[in-house]
């Protein structure tokens, strides 16, 4: 994405404080939205994200305006006409460590253009303003519908199809953020009582430096391709649009190229939940094989009219791939979990987080290592 194309989407000059979200969004709204009168808009939070705040402002002059994030009148936000809907996502604190919020914006406007992320409207110093999406996010049990789970298998094939233009030679996404998580891991935690438990079950960096290590050399034999690829498609980062029968996915804060096995593996371990981890609802191999064969169709033969047929040892090699891979997204993310823990103001349990993340890995590594194609 170029820079003038970057250009395009305004930066305000603005830090929302976190405990003021609801006022600094107001005051994104009277730049971005001068025609809508404060009085008539209302917020709801959005409370299903662990990493930033997510306020909606919902412009309903007829109804009469309810600020300050008042929910005493209900109202179905998926009712709201979606020009009259904005959502303002304020970054959580310290995530510039882990993020790189320019590449987030021209990720979002790369996926814009192909029609499968939201418009954004504006940035701002520690967030940005984007287009509502209309529909529900998955939960455990709706990601394994008929009727939905097809629409996500296809759109990431899609998804992974998008060439950025110019390419790059840089790291897949995987080993880059490794290094980087890896290095901003506290030599001992600020609060004694997280200290302690976090080095009951993590062994030191320089040890997972080298079992990541290890992990990843094992993984690289597998071949799997590098693409563009979402790297945190979590259940609350896909919409459903039933109206339209279709699927966005959202937060592309650390899309980028990687292996193609990642992707799909990541969003496997996302099945058992974020609040509730439940990793009895990992996908069983017989709904693995279908979605693959589902995803294989659509990322080989797509619109083509010359197709190919899609074989059993096509799937079945996809299949090891992508649950041989399962194993570094547990391993990215209970590292990406430690520091949060360090640093997020959000209430959430990082180091619990990170532990279930990290135990499950020790879990499946040999079970998932020795999987074969044959």
């Amino acid at each position: 994405m170029n820079a003038v194309e970057q250009a395009c989407v305004p930066h305000l000059a603005l830090f929302i404080k976190e405990d003021a979200v609801i006022d600094g969004a107001n005051e994104i709204l009277k730049t971005i939205k001068p025609h809508w009168h404060i009085k008539d808009v209302r917020h709801k939070m959005f409370t299903d994200g662990i990493t930033n705040k997510l306020v909606g402002c919902f412009n309903q002059p007829n109804q009469g305006g309810v600020s300050r994030g008042d929910t005493s009148k209900t109202f179905d936000p998926d009712t709201a006409v979606t020009e009259d809907v904005m959502l303002i996502r304020v970054y959580g604190n310290k995530t510039d460590l882990l993020i790189d919020r320019r590449k987030e914006t021209e990720n979002i406007l790369l996926m814009n253009k192909y029609g499968y992320a939201p418009s954004i409207y504006a940035t701002f110093d520690n967030g940005l303003a984007y287009e509502y999406v209309p529909g529900t996010t998955l939960t455990p049990t709706s990601c394994q519908e008929e009727y939905i789970w097809p629409l996500v298998a296809r759109r990431m094939a899609q998804m992974h199809k998008v060439r950025p233009i110019p390419l790059t030679d840089e790291r897949p996404a995987l080993v880059a953020k490794m290094d980087q998580f890896l290095a901003l891991i506290p030599e001992s935690f600020s609060d004694a009582a997280k200290d302690k438990l976090v080095w009951k079950v993590f062994p030191r960096v320089s040890e997972l430096r080298a079992e990541f290590g290890d992990l990843y050399a094992k993984l690289q034999r597998l071949n799997s391709p590098v693409v563009f690829c979402h790297n945190d498609l979590l259940l609350g980062n896909v919409i459903y649009d039933k109206t339209r029968s279709r699927v966005t996915f959202i937060d592309y804060e650390y899309a980028g190229l990687n292996h193609q096995a990642f992707d799909i593996g990541n969003h496997f371990t996302e099945f058992a939940g974020v609040a509730e981890i439940d990793y009895s609802r990992y996908p069983s191999k017989d709904f693995q094989m279908r979605w693959l064969r589902e995803y294989l169709e659509e990322f080989i033969n797509g619109e083509t009219t010359n197709t190919s047929p899609i074989v059993e040892a096509d799937v079945q090699r996809l299949y090891v791939q992508v649950n041989q891979y399962a194993l570094a997204s547990h391993f990215l993310w209970a590292v990406w979990a430690l520091i949060q823990a360090e640093h997020s103001t959000i209430d959430f349990d990082f180091v619990q987080f990170g532990v279930i993340r990290f135990t499950e890995y020790r879990r499946k590594k040999d079970e998932f290592l020795t999987l074969c194609a044959d």
